[in-house]
Protein backbone atom coordinates (compact mmCIF):
# COMPACT_ATOMS: atom_id res chain seq x y z
CA UNK A 1 0.00 0.00 0.00
CA UNK A 2 1.38 3.54 -0.59
CA UNK A 3 1.73 6.08 2.30
CA UNK A 4 0.12 8.52 2.59
CA UNK A 5 -2.15 7.82 -0.62
CA UNK A 6 -4.83 10.89 0.19
CA UNK A 7 -2.51 13.11 1.39
CA UNK A 8 -0.48 12.56 -2.00
CA UNK A 9 -3.60 12.87 -4.35
CA UNK A 10 -4.17 16.13 -2.28
CA UNK A 11 -0.88 17.78 -3.06
CA UNK A 12 -0.95 16.65 -6.51
CA UNK A 13 -4.41 18.08 -7.27
CA UNK A 14 -3.09 20.69 -9.25
CA UNK A 15 -1.53 19.06 -11.84
CA UNK A 16 -4.80 16.68 -12.37
CA UNK A 17 -6.66 17.33 -15.81
CA UNK A 18 -10.26 18.54 -15.12
CA UNK A 19 -11.27 14.57 -14.99
CA UNK A 20 -8.73 13.58 -12.61
CA UNK A 21 -9.95 16.65 -10.18
CA UNK A 22 -13.17 15.23 -10.10
CA UNK A 23 -11.92 11.78 -9.44
CA UNK A 24 -9.55 13.30 -6.80
CA UNK A 25 -12.57 15.20 -5.19
CA UNK A 26 -14.54 12.39 -4.91
CA UNK A 27 -11.95 9.80 -3.07
CA UNK A 28 -10.55 12.65 -0.65
CA UNK A 29 -14.34 13.24 0.54
CA UNK A 30 -16.04 9.59 -0.15
CA UNK A 31 -12.68 7.13 0.02
CA UNK A 32 -14.85 4.65 2.40
CA UNK A 33 -17.18 4.68 -0.50
CA UNK A 34 -14.54 4.63 -3.64
CA UNK A 35 -12.54 1.79 -2.31
CA UNK A 36 -15.43 -0.69 -2.68
CA UNK A 37 -16.58 0.96 -6.60
CA UNK A 38 -16.05 -0.54 -9.76
CA UNK A 39 -13.97 2.22 -11.97
CA UNK A 40 -17.20 2.66 -14.22
CA UNK A 41 -19.29 3.57 -11.41
CA UNK A 42 -16.51 5.65 -9.77
CA UNK A 43 -16.50 7.30 -13.56
CA UNK A 44 -20.62 7.54 -13.69
CA UNK A 45 -20.91 9.11 -10.47
CA UNK A 46 -18.15 12.02 -11.02
CA UNK A 47 -19.48 12.06 -14.44
CA UNK A 48 -15.81 10.96 -16.36
CA UNK A 49 -15.25 7.55 -18.36
CA UNK A 50 -14.24 4.61 -16.95
CA UNK A 51 -10.79 5.22 -19.00
CA UNK A 52 -10.19 8.19 -17.03
CA UNK A 53 -10.54 6.52 -13.88
CA UNK A 54 -8.32 3.80 -15.41
CA UNK A 55 -5.57 6.29 -16.29
CA UNK A 56 -5.57 8.47 -13.11
CA UNK A 57 -4.66 4.98 -11.17
CA UNK A 58 -2.09 4.98 -13.63
CA UNK A 59 -0.96 8.85 -12.82
CA UNK A 60 -0.65 8.25 -9.20
CA UNK A 61 1.90 4.72 -9.78
CA UNK A 62 -0.63 1.93 -9.58
CA UNK A 63 -0.61 -0.82 -12.21
CA UNK A 64 -4.41 -0.19 -12.27
CA UNK A 65 -7.83 0.37 -10.78
CA UNK A 66 -7.80 -2.44 -8.75
CA UNK A 67 -4.64 -1.88 -7.65
CA UNK A 68 -5.86 1.95 -6.37
CA UNK A 69 -8.74 -0.14 -4.95
CA UNK A 70 -7.35 -2.11 -2.57
CA UNK A 71 -5.10 0.65 -1.83
CA UNK A 72 -8.18 2.13 -0.52
CA UNK A 73 -9.72 -0.69 0.90
CA UNK A 74 -6.71 -0.63 3.33
CA UNK A 75 -7.13 2.87 4.07
CA UNK A 76 -10.34 1.90 5.21
CA UNK A 77 -9.23 -1.00 7.19
CA UNK A 78 -7.31 0.84 9.41
CA UNK A 79 -8.71 4.60 9.78
CA UNK A 80 -12.13 3.96 9.83
CA UNK A 81 -13.84 3.52 13.58
CA UNK A 82 -15.93 0.50 13.59
CA UNK A 83 -19.45 2.36 13.26
CA UNK A 84 -18.30 3.53 10.58
CA UNK A 85 -17.00 0.32 8.98
CA UNK A 86 -20.77 -0.74 9.77
CA UNK A 87 -22.01 1.94 7.38
CA UNK A 88 -19.38 0.86 4.41
CA UNK A 89 -20.27 -2.67 5.43
CA UNK A 90 -24.09 -2.02 4.86
CA UNK A 91 -23.49 -0.70 1.79
CA UNK A 92 -21.19 -3.15 0.50
CA UNK A 93 -23.04 -6.67 1.14
CA UNK A 94 -26.73 -5.08 1.89
CA UNK A 95 -28.28 -6.71 -1.70
CA UNK A 96 -28.22 -10.34 -2.87
CA UNK A 97 -26.71 -13.39 -1.07
CA UNK A 98 -24.90 -12.43 1.74
CA UNK A 99 -23.88 -15.76 3.15
CA UNK A 100 -22.93 -16.22 -0.44
CA UNK A 101 -20.84 -13.43 -1.03
CA UNK A 102 -18.96 -13.83 1.93
CA UNK A 103 -18.27 -17.11 1.16
CA UNK A 104 -16.49 -15.95 -2.27
CA UNK A 105 -14.52 -13.04 -0.35
CA UNK A 106 -13.01 -15.24 2.10
CA UNK A 107 -11.86 -17.70 -0.65
CA UNK A 108 -10.14 -14.36 -2.28
CA UNK A 109 -8.46 -14.10 0.27
CA UNK A 110 -6.75 -17.08 1.21
CA UNK A 111 -6.13 -17.66 -2.44
CA UNK A 112 -4.21 -14.21 -2.64
CA UNK A 113 -2.50 -15.42 1.20
CA UNK A 114 -0.70 -18.34 -1.28
CA UNK A 115 0.37 -16.18 -4.37
CA UNK A 116 2.06 -13.44 -1.55
CA UNK A 117 3.53 -15.21 1.68
CA UNK A 118 6.86 -15.83 2.08
CA UNK A 119 7.71 -19.64 2.06
CA UNK A 120 10.82 -19.28 3.29
CA UNK A 121 9.73 -17.34 5.95
CA UNK A 122 7.62 -19.38 6.76
CA UNK A 123 10.01 -22.40 6.94
CA UNK A 124 12.40 -20.35 8.91
CA UNK A 125 9.64 -19.73 11.50
CA UNK A 126 8.55 -23.05 11.74
CA UNK A 127 12.22 -23.95 12.34
CA UNK A 128 12.63 -21.77 15.08
CA UNK A 129 9.17 -22.97 16.95
CA UNK A 130 10.65 -26.40 16.85
CA UNK A 131 14.18 -25.12 18.16
CA UNK A 132 12.72 -22.58 20.72
CA UNK A 133 12.80 -23.10 24.72
CA UNK A 134 9.64 -21.15 25.51
CA UNK A 135 6.86 -19.97 23.01
CA UNK A 136 4.84 -17.03 23.72
CA UNK A 137 1.91 -16.41 21.69
CA UNK A 138 0.22 -12.91 21.99
CA UNK A 139 -3.02 -11.53 20.22
CA UNK A 140 -5.20 -8.39 21.10
CA UNK A 141 -8.93 -8.30 20.84
CA UNK A 142 -9.92 -10.36 17.83
CA UNK A 143 -6.30 -11.41 17.07
CA UNK A 144 -6.97 -13.10 20.82
CA UNK A 145 -8.87 -15.89 19.53
CA UNK A 146 -6.13 -16.67 16.81
CA UNK A 147 -3.90 -17.08 19.76
CA UNK A 148 -5.72 -18.68 22.32
CA UNK A 149 -6.08 -21.59 19.04
CA UNK A 150 -2.89 -21.47 18.20
CA UNK A 151 -1.89 -21.95 22.01
CA UNK A 152 -3.88 -24.62 22.28
CA UNK A 153 -2.76 -26.90 19.44
CA UNK A 154 1.46 -26.32 20.23
CA UNK A 155 0.61 -27.40 24.01
CA UNK A 156 -0.40 -30.54 22.33
CA UNK A 157 3.59 -30.77 21.31
CA UNK A 158 5.34 -28.23 23.61
CA UNK A 159 5.67 -28.09 27.56
CA UNK A 160 6.82 -24.44 27.34
CA UNK A 161 3.54 -22.48 25.62
CA UNK A 162 2.73 -19.36 27.09
CA UNK A 163 -0.60 -18.28 26.49
CA UNK A 164 -0.19 -14.45 26.94
CA UNK A 165 -3.17 -12.78 28.52
CA UNK A 166 -3.89 -8.75 27.14
CA UNK A 167 -6.37 -7.51 29.36
CA UNK A 168 -4.02 -5.16 30.80
CA UNK A 169 -1.34 -3.55 30.23
CA UNK A 170 0.57 -4.45 33.31
CA UNK A 171 -0.54 -8.00 33.75
CA UNK A 172 0.90 -8.57 29.83
CA UNK A 173 4.45 -7.26 30.73
CA UNK A 174 4.19 -9.50 33.89
CA UNK A 175 3.47 -12.19 31.52
CA UNK A 176 6.61 -11.42 29.60
CA UNK A 177 9.10 -10.74 31.74
CA UNK A 178 11.49 -13.38 31.61
CA UNK A 179 11.25 -13.39 27.77
CA UNK A 180 14.96 -13.74 25.79
CA UNK A 181 17.43 -15.06 23.83
CA UNK A 182 16.20 -18.33 22.67
CA UNK A 183 12.44 -17.61 23.23
CA UNK A 184 9.95 -16.98 20.37
CA UNK A 185 7.12 -14.86 20.37
CA UNK A 186 4.41 -15.27 17.59
CA UNK A 187 2.43 -12.10 17.88
CA UNK A 188 -0.75 -12.23 15.68
CA UNK A 189 -2.40 -8.46 14.96
CA UNK A 190 -4.88 -7.36 12.40
CA UNK A 191 -6.52 -3.96 11.77
CA UNK A 192 -7.73 -2.25 14.47
CA UNK A 193 -3.88 -2.29 16.30
CA UNK A 194 -3.49 -2.54 19.36
CA UNK A 195 -1.19 -0.84 21.31
CA UNK A 196 -0.54 -3.35 23.87
CA UNK A 197 0.95 -5.73 21.29
CA UNK A 198 3.18 -3.36 19.57
CA UNK A 199 4.69 -2.35 22.83
CA UNK A 200 5.19 -6.81 24.18
CA UNK A 201 6.54 -7.28 20.57
CA UNK A 202 9.06 -3.80 20.85
CA UNK A 203 9.78 -5.42 24.73
CA UNK A 204 10.40 -8.90 22.89
CA UNK A 205 12.52 -7.92 20.16
CA UNK A 206 15.07 -5.73 22.56
CA UNK A 207 15.04 -8.85 25.22
CA UNK A 208 16.59 -11.13 22.11
CA UNK A 209 13.47 -12.85 21.28
CA UNK A 210 12.69 -13.98 18.36
CA UNK A 211 9.52 -12.52 16.88
CA UNK A 212 7.29 -14.37 14.33
CA UNK A 213 4.51 -11.55 13.49
CA UNK A 214 1.52 -13.25 11.86
CA UNK A 215 -0.36 -9.97 10.01
CA UNK A 216 -1.71 -8.08 7.24
CA UNK A 217 0.69 -6.19 5.54
CA UNK A 218 4.38 -4.92 5.49
CA UNK A 219 3.11 -1.92 6.71
CA UNK A 220 1.65 -3.17 9.87
CA UNK A 221 3.32 -1.44 12.79
CA UNK A 222 4.50 -4.98 14.27
CA UNK A 223 6.06 -5.72 10.90
CA UNK A 224 9.41 -3.85 11.24
CA UNK A 225 10.27 -6.29 14.73
CA UNK A 226 9.43 -9.13 13.12
CA UNK A 227 12.33 -12.10 12.10
CA UNK A 228 9.88 -13.48 10.09
CA UNK A 229 7.08 -12.15 8.35
CA UNK A 230 4.13 -14.17 7.67
CA UNK A 231 1.34 -12.28 5.46
CA UNK A 232 -2.07 -12.91 5.56
CA UNK A 233 -5.05 -11.09 3.53
CA UNK A 234 -7.84 -9.56 5.33
CA UNK A 235 -11.01 -7.56 4.73
CA UNK A 236 -13.73 -6.24 6.24
CA UNK A 237 -16.74 -8.32 6.67
CA UNK A 238 -18.13 -6.34 9.56
CA UNK A 239 -17.26 -4.47 12.11
CA UNK A 240 -13.97 -6.68 12.96
CA UNK A 241 -11.85 -7.97 9.91
CA UNK A 242 -12.35 -11.51 8.85
CA UNK A 243 -9.54 -14.21 9.62
CA UNK A 244 -10.15 -16.81 7.74
CA UNK A 245 -6.81 -16.76 5.78
CA UNK A 246 -4.54 -16.41 9.34
CA UNK A 247 -6.30 -19.09 10.50
CA UNK A 248 -5.51 -21.04 7.68
CA UNK A 249 -1.82 -19.97 8.24
CA UNK A 250 -1.77 -21.11 11.48
CA UNK A 251 -3.40 -24.51 11.00
CA UNK A 252 -0.34 -24.86 8.53
CA UNK A 253 1.95 -23.88 11.25
CA UNK A 254 0.62 -26.58 13.44
CA UNK A 255 0.53 -29.17 10.94
CA UNK A 256 4.19 -28.31 10.07
CA UNK A 257 5.64 -28.82 12.91
CA UNK A 258 3.77 -31.85 14.31
CA UNK A 259 5.31 -33.09 10.98
CA UNK A 260 8.61 -31.95 12.74
CA UNK A 261 7.60 -33.54 16.15
CA UNK A 262 6.28 -36.70 14.96
CA UNK A 263 7.89 -39.10 16.89
CA UNK A 264 7.34 -37.32 20.38
CA UNK A 265 4.28 -36.55 19.84
CA UNK A 266 2.88 -39.55 18.65
CA UNK A 267 3.90 -40.13 22.36
CA UNK A 268 2.43 -37.23 24.03
CA UNK A 269 -0.98 -37.92 22.36
CA UNK A 270 -0.74 -41.39 23.47
CA UNK A 271 -0.36 -40.47 27.01
CA UNK A 272 -2.94 -37.98 26.72
CA UNK A 273 -5.42 -40.31 25.31
CA UNK A 274 -5.24 -42.11 28.17
CA UNK A 275 -5.58 -38.99 31.03
CA UNK A 276 -8.64 -37.99 28.77
CA UNK A 277 -10.31 -41.79 29.18
CA UNK A 278 -8.95 -42.04 32.53
CA UNK A 279 -11.07 -39.10 34.09
CA UNK A 280 -13.79 -39.52 30.86
CA UNK A 281 -13.11 -36.10 29.20
CA UNK A 282 -14.66 -36.54 26.34
CA UNK A 283 -18.52 -37.81 25.93
CA UNK A 284 -17.92 -41.75 23.87
CA UNK A 285 -21.81 -42.24 22.99
CA UNK A 286 -21.74 -41.50 19.17
CA UNK A 287 -25.61 -42.19 18.95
Amino acid sequence: MKKNLLLEIEERMPTFSKGQKLISKYILDNYDKAAYMTAAKLGAIVNVSESTVVRFANELGFEGYPELQLALQELVRTNLTSFQRMEVISNRFSDGDILSKILLSDIDKIRRTIEEIDLDAFEKAVDNIVAAKNIYIIGVRSSSALAGFLAHSLRMVFNSVKFVQTTSGSEMFEQILGIGEGDVMIAISFPRYSKRIINAVDFAKNAGADVIALTDSAMSPIASSASQLLLAKSDMVSFVDSLVAPLSIINAIVVAVSIKKQEELTVRLRQLEQIWDEYDVYDKNQG
